[in-house]
């Protein structure tokens, strides 16, 4: 058994059965790639892909358990030339991190700019998604953290860590009956055609339920997963805007009101999560503290230890 056709059969399962997708992502010929595994199959004696003719089309139950095998032969594998990098190029290498449009438009500039200044070597991706997503990239191994509201924290193969909590307000246009009618009620809300957050995204769920409690229906007519465009659309008359707090300013949003709304709804707390499994490096327990103060290497390697007692 070589390690590299560990590699192939890992590679193929995660294009989808995609011979040709794998070689050319591992550099190397699809005949090479259909050698090797072949010839790993036969040194165990057994199928570890369903085919059809000479196209894979599943995997068998033999070949997901040697496939979750290899997930982590590879994962330990980056983990180890993640070691070699932390003490020979400290300052250097790259973080992807996963979080809502909410987050990175408002959240996190400022630890953005103070992780790009202490680390200037380290190139950082943003990959932009809704917390589900946010969490399968990180689980994935697509992105290193990954910072969202909900789904982090739900997510049993990730290391969650709260960052910080929040809540929501109303914005309507200057002049709005709602701005002289206090105090802001939920049923009041109900009454005016509501734009917010998809009920799936940044702490939806938790608003649905609050509605829901005090069986009121709101009239939803737009959703977006983009604070902007909630915005955007309050300000056309679409309707009343429903979002976190975080996302309105009084200077750049100048053509709307805010009414505070968070004796309505309980709060809401964004988690930081990475892999239970994964090394991280040096500098990503830098941005990690940039972002929450509080999270400092003690604390983030005892949730660590936490999450992984055996270890």
């Amino acid at each position: 058994m070589k390690l590299h056709q560990l590699r192939y059969v890992h590679e193929v399962a995660k294009q989808g059965m995609n011979i040709s997708q794998a070689a050319e992502t591992l550099h190397t010929s699809q005949p090479g790639v259909s050698k090797q595994i072949q010839l790993l199959e036969e040194e165990l004696q057994l199928q570890i892909f369903l085919r059809n003719g000479k196209r894979l089309v599943g995997v068998t139950e033999p070949g997901k358990i040697i496939l979750d095998l290899a997930d982590r032969v590879m994962r330990e594998m980056n983990n180890i030339k993640r070691v070699g990098e932390d003490f020979t190029q400290k300052q250097a290498g790259t973080l992807v991190i996963a979080t809502t449009h909410t987050q990175a438009r408002y959240r996190l500039p400022v630890a953005v700019k103070a992780f790009t200044e202490q680390y200037p070597d380290v190139k950082l991706t943003i990959h932009q998604g809704n917390p589900s997503q946010v969490a399968e990239q990180v689980a994935s191994g697509e992105a290193d953290i990954g910072i969202a509201t909900e789904a982090i924290s739900k997510e049993e193969k990730l290391v969650a860590l709260p960052c910080y909590q929040w809540n929501r307000c109303v914005v309507v246009p200057h002049g709005h009956p709602l701005l002289s009618d206090t105090p802001l009620t939920l049923k009041k809300i109900a009454q005016y055609p509501l734009i917010t957050y998809d009920f799936g995204v940044t702490g939806g769920s938790v608003v649905s339920h609050v509605f829901e409690k005090e069986n009121l229906t709101p009239n939803v007519v737009l959703t977006a997963i983009d604070a902007d465009v909630i915005k955007t659309y309050v300000g056309l008359g679409m309707g009343i805007g429903l979002m976190a707090s975080m996302a309105y300013d009084k200077d750049r949003d100048s053509g709307l009101a805010m009414l505070d709304a968070s004796h309505l709804f309980p709060v809401s707390t964004t988690y930081l999560g990475f892999r239970r499994d994964t090394f991280l490096r040096g500098y990503i327990y830098g941005f990690i503290q940039l972002l929450a103060p509080h999270l400092d290497k003690k604390t983030v390697n005892a949730a660590i230890q936490s999450a992984n007692p055996a270890t």
